[in-house]
């Protein structure tokens, strides 16, 4: 069932988007050759709790990190580690703020000192992608005008669109309806209201779409062992078009 959010509880989604938007902003400043996956773990989770804010990720399910931290081939839900990041790499940060109960969800992609170019228009495409959804995500229209927004652009680019994982419902819970993929016909699923709240989060493939899991029973790979990336917003509805919860 999709819940319809109040005015009240959308600007309570956005304060707790606005601290996520400040972390990854601040992110974006130590991303370089040299520190890990780890380091900006700790200082994501050090940052949420200097807001007043908590990790929603940390203990779900039994996850153990305040965020997922997917390097290259990892297409999503990798765990921070110790080995430092290299020149060329391309990483993906993933957190899930909680303040006061209500929860912001956004992911950004990041350049690790000089990529390739492959990877650069990789990173620029998958976060155009998210922006042609979001574009789509008015009251009247459907998710699937979201979801074929996205993979139209993305396949006329060249990159293929992760199957496996799709955006979703967010509120006072990390995981409601709807369901949003990534992919798909136009003029199909729920319709869009205003009130509604959901990521979408779209991850893009320089190959093949499919994917395989680590033995951890968490880290999703590209199967094929080429780049991914994903970008992803958590966005309300208004009757004034879609406002971006998760970004100042």
């Amino acid at each position: 069932m999709i819940t319809i959010k109040t005015e009240a509880d959308i600007n309570r989604m956005h304060e707790a988007g606005k601290i996520l938007a400040e972390i990854h902003r601040q992110i974006a400043t130590l991303i370089a050759p040299g520190i890990t996956t780890q380091e900006i773990d700790q200082f994501a989770e050090k940052l949420m709790k200097q807001y007043g804010a908590t990790p929603e990720q940390k203990g779900y399910r039994g996850y153990p990190y305040a965020t997922c931290a997917s390097l290259n081939d990892v297409i999503c839900h990798g765990f921070p580690k110790k080995e430092k990041l290299k020149d060329g790499d391309i990483v993906t940060i993933d957190m899930v703020v909680n303040l006061n109960g209500w929860l912001a969800d956004s992911a950004w992609s990041y350049a690790v000192g000089q990529v390739s170019e492959e990877a650069d228009r990789l990173l620029r495409v998958t976060k155009e992608s998210l922006y042609k959804g979001i574009e789509k995500a008015v009251a009247g229209n459907r998710i699937g005008d979201v979801s074929h927004a996205i993979q139209a652009y993305a396949e006329a680019e060249g990159f293929s669109v992760v199957r496996d994982f799709i955006g979703h419902g967010i509120g006072q819970e990390m995981h409601e309806d709807p369901q949003v993929p990534h992919y798909g016909p136009p003029n199909k699923g729920p319709r869009i209201k205003e009130g509604m709240v959901f990521t979408i989060e779209p991850m893009l493939n320089v190959g093949t779409y499919q994917m395989k899991i680590d033995q951890d029973g968490w880290t999703a790979r590209t199967r094929d062992g080429k780049l991914s990336a994903q970008y992803e917003h958590t966005i309300a509805i208004t009757a004034n078009g879609p406002i971006i919860l998760t970004e100042q």
